[in-house]
């Protein structure tokens, strides 16, 4: 079986990361911290653990479906009562290291149009400043609500998930005009406000407006990619670095996951995983809402 360069990319990138793990610990045991490294990780009731296993399957469900990585996490994480700042600064930062090895398999691939890029990453970087600063002040004072109204967000664009499984396919002969300066300040902004958005807004609307669709997801993972960096520099400036279990756990476990869940794309049933993550979101983010308000 032939492999292809993406799969051999996030292969290669999988082994570094084993490889760095492993000395790591080899270190932490040669230096006998590992019991000490074993009391950190338990900390918050393991949910570094926890993060690993969504991380896991929030790849898996973005590799199968080409977005749903943020709604997961964020859903996930709202769900466990964190804030909704930490919710998305943790999200931004674990994201930065995994949309950046999409973004260099999409650019290897040949999938990326710099002017389409340019379009949607420069909006999107304004979108995304705004968003940071709106949700640092906003979710450490009015937290409560802050969380409320993005767990209506997750709750819509769990809507939007399970609709997609019921959907007929689309005469895409022509292409709709869009304003990509408009959409990349609105995904910009939501994704990082948020916690997730971007892929079902921008991603969706450009394929929606027949772009052609492997320019479509590669410039898209491009932008997004400078958004997410964007967005977690501007968190580490406004909040400086918290939950870092969260982080480790939700990168440790997207990183392992990368290279498999390219594979799983043509394998999974999409039309399934869209009924049963949409399903899963909306029912997760409603038992938010309630336990938000009630």
């Amino acid at each position: 079986m032939v492999i292809s360069q993406k799969i051999q990319f996030r292969l290669n990138v999988l082994f570094i990361t084993v490889a760095v793990l492993a000395i790591i610990f080899l270190s932490l045991y040669s230096l006998g911290y590992l019991d000490e490294l074993e009391i950190i990780l338990a900390k918050d009731n393991y949910i570094f653990y926890w993060m690993l296993l969504v991380g896991v399957f929030a790849e898996v469900v973005a590799g199968s479906m080409g977005m749903g990585y943020g709604v997961i996490c964020t859903t996930t994480l709202l769900f466990l009562g964190i804030p909704p700042h930490a919710v998305s600064a943790s999200i931004h930062s674990a994201e930065s290291f995994t949309t950046a090895a999409g973004s260099i398999s999409h650019i290897k691939l040949k999938n990326v149009s710099k002017s389409l890029v340019k379009k949607l990453a420069i909006p999107a970087i304004i979108g995304a400043i705004i968003g940071a600063i709106s949700l640092t002040y906003l979710g450490e004072y009015y937290s409560k609500i802050t969380k409320t109204v993005i767990s209506f967000y997750t709750l819509y664009l769990g809507i939007q998930i399970l609709s997609n499984a019921f959907k007929p396919k689309q005469n895409k002969a022509l292409k709709k005009k869009t304003n990509l300066t408009r959409l990349g300040i609105i995904g910009g902004f939501i994704d990082s406000f948020a916690g997730g958005g971007w892929g079902p807004l921008v991603t969706g609307t450009l394929i929606k407006n027949a772009f052609t669709p492997r320019f479509a997801v590669g410039s898209s993972t491009v932008a997004k990619f400078i958004l997410t960096v964007t967005a977690a520099v501007t968190f580490f400036l406004t909040l400086g670095i918290q939950h870092w279990n969260i982080i480790l756990g939700l990168l440790i476990g997207g990183i392992i996951t990368a290279p498999f869940s390219a594979m799983l794309t043509a394998k999974l049933p999409v039309k399934n995983m869209f009924i049963i993550i949409g399903t899963l979101v909306i029912v997760m983010s409603s038992i938010t809402i309630y336990k938000s308000v009630f």
